[in-house]
Formats: structure tokens, C-alpha cells, sequence
């Protein structure tokens, strides 16, 4: 296929984001939020990397399909994204609604899409482009859009390579020289499998491949680019309701498809400890998520606050972010989220702070959300609005590795203080 001289294959995709993730792997910072709403680097929503590389990419017609806790979702996008600061186009949110044969409920990715194939078919484009919710990556989505065009693909699948210890955590591609997807398999874990998937040298040095935990593999990524009609003819004729289960697999028995190779960093938020982990490697900008790239940068809603204050404070290896108010000792390896309220001789390490949506309690002005004084956090999340009061010790002493109360839970060995909790004076963990 040939572009014509004014074509921009931008113009011809539609980016549909999935962010309908219940998280329950991720509970309880989504008891009262979906994942892709949950807080990320102290001022961010794990829904502003999709929809900032979509813009990034110079791709400005974009659907939210949202399922749990949508209202706060939209909301925030709504407000984060008015899309005439971003060379025009529309950002539409589409979620389960009441309808003549009673109210629909998504059960899949890919019954979401079907759900939603009304808004989906008028559409005068030629390719749709499948974005998740509750990703992490500076992406140049046009390059993989521009591969799919220039191959005639009707099936273009991102993928990354991963090593041993990784690989059944996703589903896997065999692909020939040539890119072409040969076969495909969703998080294999018996080892006759994997040895099948095994990526041979000759392709590694290709495409100047290396993981850290040979042999490798390719992963899929779960984005991917389908031809307008591929997408719409596969979900009227299978009924599966996944993509990765059932349509990829169904898919690439009917038609040519292509692996898209990225190189560059990518996580998928599944657990506590994995989002513990991707937000603490900002504080060092060591093979994290890049928010100081200027040519792919992740926007944020703008909270109208003022600079961070400090008060003799030793700041090491830390986002401080807009309107804290800080009097610790101490803060090491941490991300400290807006309206933060730290006070006199606390010291906290390795802990994640969300911040606050308001500094006092709009229920009750006088209380405000505060770490109080004297306080030692370590390894810890704290969620929004919470109180903790003075000469108090989050840190994990006994090693616990699970724990559950009703407003403290640990995964992983991380402590998380759930939203809206109140710690008093004293308390030891």
C-alpha cells in the first residue's frame, strides 16, 4: 500500500483504551477506585500514560471503555484532558449503561469492544488501535501503526523480549525473519511450551535483543492494531470475550500478522508489589517510566497549588510534589504526593505517599490529614486523606509478609494504610 501525498495515517485511527479493571489484585488501594484511577508518582493516574502516548502519537481520537467506579474515572479525565489544549479531536468515555434488553456488563476485554461496536462501526477510519488502562511506557504508537500500514497487516501485536523467570506471566509469539507471527500461546507455564517459544540467537542479534534471564521470548504487550474491518468481522464471529485468550489466537489462524518489537521500558500494574516497585524507580530514573521526556511526555491533571515548602529537612533520592508542607527529619527513596503533610522529627524511607484531595476533611474542617510527629515509615503506601497521629512506627518489625485489619493491610511485606484511615497516637507495626 502506498501513501497518497497529503495522507497521514494518523487521521485513520481510533484508540480505544481498556480501563475497565476491577484490580482485585491491586485491593485495596482499588476498594473505592478502578485500577486504572489508582493514584501513580505522587500526581498521576495509571489512566494518564495511555491516554498521553495516545496524544503523544499524534493520535487524538480516543475511547475510554470503563466498567468499575466509572463516574470518578471519567471525572478525572474529563478534567485532565479537555482535548482542545491537544490539537483538537475527542476523547469519548463509554461505559455499562441501561438499554432496552436491560443493563450490560462487560465479561472481557474483548466483550467490551463488542458491547460498544454501535459507537465503533460509523467511525470513518481504517484501523483501531487497543491501549490497556493500567500500563507504564513512553511509546511512539505511531511507528507500530506505520509498520501495520506499510505491511498490510491486519494484525499488528507490540511485544517485548522477556526472560525465563518472566514468561509465563504473558502470552508468548514465535515470529519468522520477517516479523510475521507464527504462533501464539497465553502464559504458558509447562516447560516443553516455553522451550517452543524460545527466541533463536539469529533473531536476537536481528534485532539487538537481550534480556537478562536467557533463553528469551517474545511477550505481548497487549496493545495492538487491527484493521477496521479484521476487528469488527472477528468480534461478530467469535464469541470468545477475551483478546488474549480467544480472539488473538482465533485471529492469527485467518489473517497476516505482525509483531511490533519495543525496546524500551513497559510494566503492567498487576499487584501491590509491582506497583510499590515501578513508582519507587522514578525517585532514581533507573529503568522506570521516563516523566522528564520532554518529546513523550505524561500529562497530569493541574491542581492549582503552590510549591512544595520544607523546613529543615534532609531530602534524599525523593519527589516531593506540589503543595506539601514538610517539617521532617528525613526522607529517603520516596514519593511524597500533593497535599502531603509531614511533620516535626518524622523520618520516613522506601514509602509511597498519594496524598490528600483536600487538606482538612470537608465533613469537618478541623481535622486534617497530617503524619504527625516523631513518626518512622518504612516500606510503605499510604493512600489518600489519612490520619496518622504522633510517635507512630510503620515498619514492619515482626517481617510479616501478609497481614489484614481494617484499615492496615501488608502484601508482599509492604505495608498499605487504606484510604480514609486513622492511626493513633502510639501505634506500632
Amino acid at each position: 500500500m502506498k501513501k497518497k501525498p497529503d495522507y497521514k495515517i494518523t487521521s485513520q485511527v481510533a484508540c480505544i483504551i481498556l480501563a475497565g479493571g476491577k484490580g482485585t489484585r491491586l485491593s485495596p488501594l482499588t476498594l473505592e477506585r478502578c485500577k486504572p484511577a489508582v493514584n501513580f508518582g505522587g500526581r498521576y493516574r495509571l489512566i494518564d500514560v495511555p491516554i498521553s502516548n495516545s496524544l503523544n502519537s499524534r493520535m487524538n481520537h480516543i475511547f475510554v471503555i470503563s466498567q468499575y467506579f466509572s463516574s470518578s474515572l471519567n471525572e478525572h479525565i474529563k478534567n485532565t484532558f479537555p482535548l482542545d489544549h491537544f490539537q483538537g479531536g475527542s476523547l469519548n468515555l463509554l461505559c455499562p449503561e441501561e438499554r432496552p434488553d436491560g443493563k450490560i456488563w462487560y465479561e472481557g476485554t474483548a466483550d467490551a469492544v463488542r458491547k460498544n461496536l454501535e459507537a465503533f462501526e460509523k467511525l470513518p477510519i481504517e484501523y483501531f488501535l487497543i491501549l490497556s488502562g493500567d500500563q507504564l511506557y513512553n511509546m511512539d504508537l505511531e511507528l507500530m501503526v506505520q509498520q501495520a500500514f506499510e505491511a498490510d497487516a491486519d494484525l499488528t501485536i507490540a511485544s517485548l523480549p522477556v526472560g525465563q523467570n518472566e514468561a509465563s506471566r504473558y502470552g508468548l509469539l514465535n515470529v519468522n525473519s520477517k516479523g510475521s507471527i507464527t504462533d501464539f500461546v497465553e502464559k504458558p507455564s509447562d516447560t516443553n511450551t516455553l522451550k517452543n517459544f524460545e527466541v533463536p540467537e539469529t533473531f536476537l542479534e536481528q534485532y539487538d535483543l537481550r534480556t537478562s534471564n536467557p533463553p528469551s521470548y517474545l511477550a505481548s504487550m497487549g496493545i495492538y492494531v487491527f484493521k477496521k474491518r479484521t476487528l469488527i468481522d472477528l468480534l461478530k464471529t467469535n464469541p470468545g470475550n477475551d483478546f488474549g485468550k480467544d480472539l488473538i489466537p482465533y485471529q492469527l489462524k485467518r489473517g497476516k500478522s505482525l509483531a511490533f518489537i519495543y525496546q524500551g521500558y513497559w510494566e503492567d500494574i498487576g499487584t501491590i508489589k509491582s506497583y510499590y516497585e515501578a513508582n519507587l524507580s522514578l525517585t532514581t530514573n533507573d529503568l522506570g517510566l521516563d516523566l522528564y521526556n520532554e518529546v513523550l511526555p505524561i500529562y497530569a491533571h493541574n491542581h492549582y497549588l503552590p510549591g512544595a515548602r520544607l523546613t529543615d529537612t534532609q531530602i534524599i533520592n525523593t519527589i516531593i510534589c506540589d503543595g506539601t508542607i514538610i517539617d521532617a527529619k528525613e526522607i529517603r527513596n520516596s514519593i511524597i504526593g500533593v497535599r502531603s503533610i509531614i511533620k516535626r522529627n518524622t523520618t520516613i524511607s522506601d514509602s509511597l505517599l498519594l496524598g490528600n484531595t483536600s487538606y482538612n476533611s470537608t465533613l469537618d474542617p478541623t481535622i486534617e490529614y497530617t503524619i504527625g510527629e516523631n513518626c518512622q515509615i518504612h516500606k510503605a503506601i499510604i493512600d489518600q486523606n489519612v490520619i496518622i497521629g504522633d510517635n507512630v512506627k510503620l515498619v514492619n518489625r515482626d517481617n510479616l509478609e501478609t497481614y489484614d485489619s481494617k484499615e492496615i493491610t501488608i502484601r508482599n511485606g509492604i505495608i498499605v494504610i487504606k484510604k480514609g484511615s486513622k492511626i493513633p497516637n502510639g501505634f506500632v507495626l
